[in-house]
């Protein structure tokens, strides 16, 4: 029975890095259309989201499974309970991505400002490194390096706002410009809203390796 449950635990796992894949592709498509104005990628994201809700739906499904039928406690709930919290927090992520490639579709055909998109395609490069390596900390269980990722939101934030203001203050000088700034500002929030999720995700990666419950995203928010 322990070996069947330890193989149930492994699924479990590997569903949620088949997911974690599928969520990293949708941020790359999504500014790599942003970047590239290019609105069949945009809608792509859009058109493979489902595949995203339905491996979070299923997982969700296969830890109360799990827990009813196992019973599981310490280490073992800990893995179930971080699989299903850090799934929910991928999908969540992945929803980002669609909502970035809705706003491309909206920014195309209306006025835009190349400074701004540069800061924002660096921020997202950021965003995904960030996604990326929470990922692999998970993998190989690094709380420490967890940590050190949940860090580098603080820069996330601070650029979103620094996009925010300076849509604010081209839309004042320009009002042609006022269309794709809203875009902009709305493209700058999610990517702020992503670093959010990782940064919960990497709270789950400590708790599962300590037991600790930790809050790391404790500043304010754009």
């Amino acid at each position: 029975m322990r070996r069947v449950f330890e193989e149930e635990l492994e699924s479990l796992h590997a569903h949620f890095l088949k997911m974690g894949v599928l969520v990293n592709a949708a941020i790359h498509k999504s500014i790599d259309a942003f970047v590239t104005h290019d609105k069949e990628l945009a809608q792509q994201v859009i058109d493979e989201d489902a595949a995203i809700n339905k491996l979070e739906n299923d997982l969700e499904i296969e830890c109360f499974e799990l827990i009813a039928l196992q019973q599981p406690v310490t280490t073992d709930l800990r893995k179930i309970v971080t699989v299903m919290k850090a799934s929910a927090d991928l999908e969540r992520i992945g929803d980002h991505a669609v909502s970035i490639a809705k706003s491309t579709i909206k920014v195309k055909g209306k006025k835009h400002d190349a400074d701004i998109e540069t800061a924002i395609a660096e921020t997202a490069l950021k965003v995904m490194d960030m996604v990326k390596e929470v990922l692999d900390a998970y993998v190989v269980l690094d709380a420490e390096r967890a940590r050190e990722i949940a860090a580098r939101d603080t820069q996330i934030d601070a650029a979103a706002k620094n996009i925010y203001e300076n849509c604010i203050e081209q839309m004042k000088q320009d009002p042609e410009i006022v269309l794709g700034g809203t875009n902009y500002m709305r493209i700058s929030t999610y990517l702020e809203r992503i670093g959010d999720y990782v940064t919960n995700i990497s709270e789950w990666i400590i708790y599962l390796d300590s037991g600790e419950v930790v809050e790391l995203n404790v500043h304010h928010k754009i």
